[in-house]
């Protein structure tokens, strides 16, 4: 009984954030171990599935860098990468396009659907909803192109809009097109966050093989805003790879988006008990009007 008596009380924990965020839009970078783990993946997609039957509208955007680097290699084809980017030629671009939205959003999508969610996968190739152009980079400051890799111009969310409002959940892979119908390769965080500001997203939740945003003691930092972010960066407190990934979480919060949660997808249930509890797992970068 006691144990029944807890369960309750977590449900009534909940019941708040149910209230506060029905209707709303998430939207949900998938990518990290809890793509490649089996435990994982089924408590990642049950939570998604339970979001969308409580009145949330998510929206899952995945990477897959990883099943490209293997299907490459399967190919004798070599990755390059440069200043951490893909170098994409017409071959890697072919095998990208393969991978993500014939393989890699197909087994998302059949995830969904077996926890009894309407899944439904698409590229930002259908409907041209997502409008990119040529990405480049600078080394030694000079301006280097990475081939078919794709920096978003636009992103037309009437698509998604429609799914999400007809109980289907959609799931991005992070391909999109130029005007010339050319497809390029766009990095996933990018695609999310684009995503979340094109839809007028509640939230942007980016799951990672971090705990979050941490401080100069290595405690997790559980809420910040775009000024304790600035003074992270400047203190030498958040540094590396951390760098980008915060910059466009506020660059997402700059877009309309109320909060940004960087979270650990190795936790299991994660997502829930990131937007269902008083605490939360991970750090939330919220904008003045959350």
């Amino acid at each position: 009984m006691q144990e029944l008596i807890k369960k309750a009380g977590i449900l009534i924990e909940a019941l708040p954030y149910i209230r506060k965020f029905a209707g709303t839009t998430v939207v949900i970078k998938y990518g990290g171990n809890a793509m490649v783990n089996d435990e994982l993946k089924n408590s990642v997609m049950e939570d998604i599935t339970l979001l969308k039957f409580i009145g949330l509208n998510p929206i899952v955007v995945h990477g897959g860098g990883p099943d490209i680097s293997k299907a490459l290699a399967d190919k004798g084809v070599k990755s390059r990468f440069i200043n951490g980017l893909r170098y994409t030629d017409k071959i890697t671009m072919e095998t990208a396009q393969q991978v993500l939205i014939g393989k890699t959003n197909k087994e998302i999508v059949s995830l969904l659907n077996t926890k009894g969610g309407r899944a439904v996968g698409i590229s930002g190739i259908d409907g041209s909803f997502i409008i990119c152009e040529k990405s480049h980079t600078e080394v030694n400051g000079e301006e280097v192109e990475l081939g078919y890799v794709g920096d978003i111009v636009r992103i037309k969310p009437c698509m998604l809009n429609l799914l999400t409002n007809d109980q289907y959940i959609p799931v991005v892979a992070p391909i999109g097109t130029d005007e010339d119908g050319n497809s390029y390769n766009i990095n996933a965080d990018t695609v999310a966050a684009a995503v979340a500001s094109a839809v007028n997203a509640e939230k942007l939740i980016l799951l990672t093989d971090v705990e979050g945003v941490k401080d100069a003691d290595g405690n997790i930092v559980y809420e910040a805003d775009e000024y304790d972010i600035h003074k992270m960066i400047a203190d030498g407190v958040i540094s590396g790879g951390m760098i980008p990934k915060v910059t466009g979480c506020l660059d997402a919060i700059n877009s309309g988006v109320r909060g940004v949660h960087i979270i650990d997808g190795r936790i299991p249930h994660c997502l829930l008990l990131e937007i269902f509890t008083k605490s939360g797992i991970g750090t939330l970068i919220k904008s003045e009007h959350y």
